[in-house]
């Protein structure tokens, strides 16, 4: 066990700019997709990496927010020229950026923190890729869906990304109300598996028994990857321990700065000896081994 899923990333080499908001639409209750004009971040990011997004000629609010990656836009020679980001609506931040429309500017920074790590290719091949998302945390696995059945490319130079066996996307929420981004999963052909607090959509219940379900039920080797919130990632972690199957989890820790300058987002994680000490969650994270992560 290592106290991080791979290597650290270079802060350092993050773009910093004032973009173009090109779209900004909603997808659910509270919850939005703000595509910005950033090709110099739309080539470089991959699945699980972040941007930090604050609003331009101001500074109330002063610090940005941190924001994965939703998907990239290419244009029509395949070149990555705009991101997506998809956002619930929490705060002074998140309700101003809600208010802009097409042709307004805010400031960005990244690609930030280290994206999901590549299974072996000679694993992938009998992979069962379990994607676990609670509330907005759906937002990483568009892409590390698309990436992990072939259909699109991330980063530069591109990554060469083995496809999974099989994917299935879980996907709990309070109600049907706030469940953002459905049919873009659907689309992909993956198992789209839906859960809500109050029985509107899916089975009524925790996500996290979807996650057992599926378990269950696989055919191939498991491994799965979650990102929500903590009490969930929590009891996913001991799913996964008392079945002994790997996973990692993507931490939605608050940030100020996303470059590793302020230590205000650190995480408790365990290393191969068992000893614990903080982890950036921007620098060294977000994604973590599951087993890794004190709760």
């Amino acid at each position: 066990m290592t106290h991080e899923a791979h290597g650290v990333c270079f802060p350092d080499q993050a773009w910093f700019g004032t973009v173009d908001v090109l779209e900004n639409v909603q997808l659910a209750r509270d919850t939005y997709r703000v595509r910005i004009a950033a090709p110099h971040i739309a080539r470089r990011i991959v699945p699980g990496q972040f941007l930090m997004i604050r609003m331009a000629g101001t500074n109330d609010p002063l610090l940005g927010r941190p924001l994965a990656l939703y998907d990239t836009v290419c244009d029509e020679a395949g070149n990555p020229i705009a991101l997506d980001v998809v956002y619930l609506v929490v705060g002074k931040m998140t309700s101003r950026l809600a208010a802009l429309g097409p042709g307004q500017r805010v400031d960005v920074w990244g690609p930030l923190g280290n994206g999901f790590p590549l299974a072996p290719a000679e694993l992938a091949c009998d992979e069962h890729l379990i994607l676990v998302a609670g509330g907005i945390g759906q937002t990483p696995f568009l892409a590390l869906a698309q990436e992990s059945t072939g259909q699109r490319a991330y980063g530069s130079p591109a990554r060469d990304a083995p496809r999974a066996a099989r994917i299935s996307f879980c996907y709990g929420a309070r109600s049907r109300e706030y469940l953002a981004g459905v049919e873009d999963f659907a689309r992909l052909g993956i198992e789209v598996r839906l859960s809500t607090d109050d029985g509107s959509a899916g089975t009524r219940g925790f996500v996290t028994e979807q996650l057992t379900a599926v378990l269950d039920a696989a055919q191939h080797q498991p491994r799965v990857i979650a990102c929500g919130p903590e009490p969930m990632l929590h009891a996913v972690a001991k799913i996964l321990r008392e079945r002994n199957v790997p996973g990692l989890v993507s931490l939605e820790t608050p940030m100020a700065c996303g470059l590793g300058i302020c230590f205000s987002c650190v995480a408790r994680v365990r290393d191969a000896s068992g000893a614990w000490d903080y982890r950036r969650t921007c620098v060294e994270g977000p994604v973590f081994d599951a087993q890794a992560v004190e709760f």
